[in-house]
């Protein structure tokens, strides 16, 4: 593998070095080490790490003895450890050839593949305050870039841009996000994306249990794995966030949702819960184990609607249930609960239940859809507990 030479891209990133290099930097796919070079030359510069995945680069520079330089071979983050004040990455950036193969300029196959990876781990490597170079071409897909700086709680601002023959270069200097900071500060650690909606998004991270209170967690665990749900910043509706923690701090008080652990006015931190969502669950799980499992979600929304709280997504609860790893429902997505004078969560789960009769009477669950929908009239006008009873009863036959 030849060594990437500098050129164009090289050229403009080197002129923003100087101006950011302080403390310990990483300069990412170092190449000829022209990023290397141009940070040591700042008086603040403590140390540099080269990093390449091409071998006779690293050879190279070991060879040229820089002081205050130390070549690193790895791929991407694979071997280094430790947090930088700096990260430079000119990555190989253009969408894959076919029948070409050159690890210094393609990115994958549409370019940034290779970004995406080298994002989902610098949160770990970069200080609090510590900023990342970053260098990508238009042919790379700008928006998807920005795409994935925003799954990873991420800000940038475009320092420069180059236009050329057949792409145009950009520059974006990035930080971790104020929200990013704040987690990291309550204790939160490999944070990383994990979902999308169009309200909120999802990330995930492990939280240590010394920076909580320890009644609220399991005493056996050192870590704890955490869900955060923030907002999604193409989300034009507002206060989403604030009125679903509000919510689930209510309901927990019912045992009802995931553990909230704490919350900010644009997001929340609750007990991530491992396991899979109730529809597919009921496939694989026993008659008894299933109606032990309706029993418990109807007994949950029976309390909400003695709260007079309308939860949503119950007739259809594709994503809204979780089953843990005890076959417990836990019921996830708060962000549409309202007070309303007619409640629906009961109702709804029967709904639901009606819905499902194929894959119920798989497992030898008898589903009178019509009898449950009479139960269902009567519950809306009553809220009576016996009637879900009825309703229970009449599934196990």
């Amino acid at each position: 593998m030849e060594i990437y030479q500098p050129a164009e891209d090289s050229f403009l990133l080197q002129k923003y070095i100087k101006r950011y290099a302080e403390g310990r930097v990483l300069d990412m796919g170092t190449g000829s080490g022209i990023q290397a070079k141009e940070a040591v030359k700042s008086s603040i510069v403590r140390e540099v790490i080269a990093v390449d995945m091409n071998k006779i680069a690293i050879e190279k520079l070991k060879s040229e003895n820089i002081r205050k330089i130390k070549a690193i071979h790895s791929d991407l983050f694979e071997n280094i450890e430790g947090k930088f004040n700096l990260i430079i990455f000119n990555p190989p950036y253009l969408p894959q050839d076919e029948g070409i193969a050159d690890e210094a300029i393609y990115g994958g196959k549409k370019g940034w593949e290779i970004s995406e990876r080298f994002f989902s781990q610098t949160n770990k490597h970069l200080v609090g305050n510590g900023k990342i170079l970053f260098l990508f071409s238009s042919l790379t897909n700008k928006a998807k870039i920005q795409e994935i700086l925003n799954n990873y709680l991420l800000e940038f601002k475009e320092l420069a841009k180059e236009k050329h023959h057949f792409e145009e270069l950009y520059i974006y200097l990035i930080e971790k996000s104020p929200i990013l900071r704040k987690l990291e500060a309550r204790g939160i650690e490999n944070i990383t994306y994990y979902n999308k909606g169009r309200r909120g998004i999802i990330f995930v991270g492990t939280f240590d249990k010394n920076q909580f209170i320890k009644s609220h967690l399991h005493a056996k665990l050192d870590f704890l794995k955490v869900a955060i749900k923030a907002t999604n910043p193409n989300s034009k509706v507002k206060n989403k966030i604030e009125n679903e923690s509000n919510w689930l701090k209510e309901l927990n008080k019912l045992n009802i949702g995931p553990r909230l652990l704490f919350m900010d006015a644009d997001y929340f931190v609750y007990e991530f819960v491992e396991g899979p969502f109730m529809e597919n669950w009921i496939k694989t799980s026993s008659k008894k184990e299933i109606i032990n499992a309706l029993c418990d979600l109807f007994h949950q929304c029976f309390k909400m609607d003695l709260l007079k709280v309308n939860k949503e997504e119950m007739h259809h609860p594709l994503k809204h249930v979780i089953m843990d790893k005890f076959s417990n429902p836990v019921m996830i997505d708060f962000e549409r609960c309202k007070i309303t004078e007619k409640p629906k969560n009961v109702t709804q789960l029967i709904e639901f239940v009606c819905r499902l009769r194929n894959e119920l009477e798989k497992k030898g669950i008898k589903v009178d859809s019509s009898y449950l929908r009479t139960i269902s009239k009567e519950y809306k006008i009553s809220l009576n507990k016996n009637l879900i009873e009825k309703a229970i009863n009449s599934l196990c036959g």
